[in-house]
């Protein structure tokens, strides 16, 4: 089984780099070596979001809040449990994956 964690936060106004900075040098770190983690990717997009996505073949760890002045709402946290995997490629599709919160 794997689960997929994600994490997304939201920037306080024009503080995005410096939270994307956050997760790359705090919250990453944090994570690097825990037993069962398996792949990790960190993301940004439009609206200073900033989105970790951790693949875990256990239970996955938390991923912490980085400082309130960071953030401009609360972060959100999904986990996903892998139904499905195939190689993506012309023609090929994935069903959707099972939230759990």
């Amino acid at each position: 089984m794997t689960v997929a964690a994600m994490w997304e936060a939201r920037a306080a106004d024009g503080r995005g780099a410096e939270l994307a900075a956050w997760a790359r040098e705090t919250a990453i770190p944090a994570l690097r070596g825990s037993a069962g983690l398996e792949r990790l990717e960190l993301l940004s997009a439009p609206g200073e979001r900033v989105l970790l996505i951790t693949w875990w073949s256990c239970e996955p760890l938390p991923v912490a809040d980085p400082p309130a002045g960071l953030l401009g709402r609360p972060v959100h946290r999904w986990s996903f449990t892998s139904d499905h995997v195939e190689q993506a490629g012309p023609g090929t599709t994935r069903p959707p994956a099972t939230v759990h919160s």
